[in-house]
């Protein structure tokens, strides 16, 4: 995770970097009056990989009695959990997408960051209590956000009403996730009485994105309305769970430690354009 972490962050770290000396370099690269800032509002139906959505539904749910881990020192049995997972509605391989874009323009370039997230997929309990083993039971959910700092280009032209905007962008994902219950996760090689357990609350691993998408936009400035489609590569880690110990030995990895988390998805936002420093100086001579 840290590795992907500190790649997404030093390929963004040097974008801006080449940005900011490209800028500077001459004083006329460019008419800095002639920058336009926008927001955009936008929404859209993200599909999952078949890999993601079992992996999500085999974390959650399929840690059932079978699953038993045995002391090579004492010759102790645990179970992971009960059957209670089976009980539970399975995740759909879909989710609607929310987000908010803030950014600019300069002629036909454009440049912004697309803040992204979903909202919380839910599958309640089945009932109050484990039949098996009496253990608590919560609901289970998973829920992701992040960000993508995208660049854009209108093949048409600034000015015209209609255009094509192909756009790429790297970023970061969070992944959070919600177990259906209290129960001790025992750790490979240690004694039964070193089990994590997992705890009423929301545990996360960090992903480097790659983001690639197409928008068609009409305009009547200062308002533009587009649709749009694209594909986001995500790779997520396992899972870490550490509640008491603090140090790498401690954690327990759960699920694959290489997931595909990519989403292909279509959708459309609404754009608001401000007024450049030359428009607004154009308006007060009028």
């Amino acid at each position: 995770m840290r590795k992907k972490f500190s790649v997404a962050f030093s390929t963004i770290c040097l974008l801006g970097l080449a940005l900011v000396s490209v800028a500077n370099a001459e004083d006329d690269f460019y008419e800095k009056d002639n920058i336009r800032g926008f927001v955009s509002i936008g929404g859209d139906y993200r599909k999952l990989n078949s890999t993601f959505k079992n992996y999500i539904n085999t974390m959650l749910f399929n840690r059932n009695s079978g699953n038993v881990f045995i002391d090579e020192t004492t010759g102790d049995t645990a179970y992971v959990a009960d059957q209670s997972g089976e009980d539970y509605k399975k995740f759909r391989n879909f989710y609607f997408g929310l987000h908010v874009l803030v950014g600019a323009q300069y002629k036909q370039f454009l440049t912004w960051f697309d803040f992204n997230f979903m909202p919380t997929q839910v599958s309640k309990r089945p009932y109050a209590k484990s039949k098996q083993t009496g253990y608590s039971l919560y609901d289970a959910s998973w829920f992701s956000y992040g960000f993508d700092w995208m660049f854009g280009w209108k093949l048409f032209g600034e000015q015209f009403p209609i255009n094509l905007i192909p756009a790429v962008g790297v970023g970061l994902n969070l992944l959070n996730v919600h177990f259906i219950s209290r129960y001790d996760l025992p750790v490979m090689g240690r004694p039964l009485a070193d089990a994590e357990p997992l705890r009423n609350r929301y545990y996360s691993t960090l992903a480097a994105t790659f983001n690639s998408e197409l928008e068609f936009r009409v305009t009547i400035d200062p308002i533009s309305v587009g649709v749009y489609g694209g594909y986001r590569v995500i790779r997520y880690d396992e899972i870490e769970i550490s509640e008491t110990g603090g140090v790498d030995d401690d954690y327990i990895h759960v699920g694959d430690p290489s997931i595909k988390g990519d989403t292909y998805y279509f959708g459309a936002r609404v754009t608001w354009m401000f007024l450049s420093k030359f428009q607004k100086k154009q308006r007060e001579r009028l």
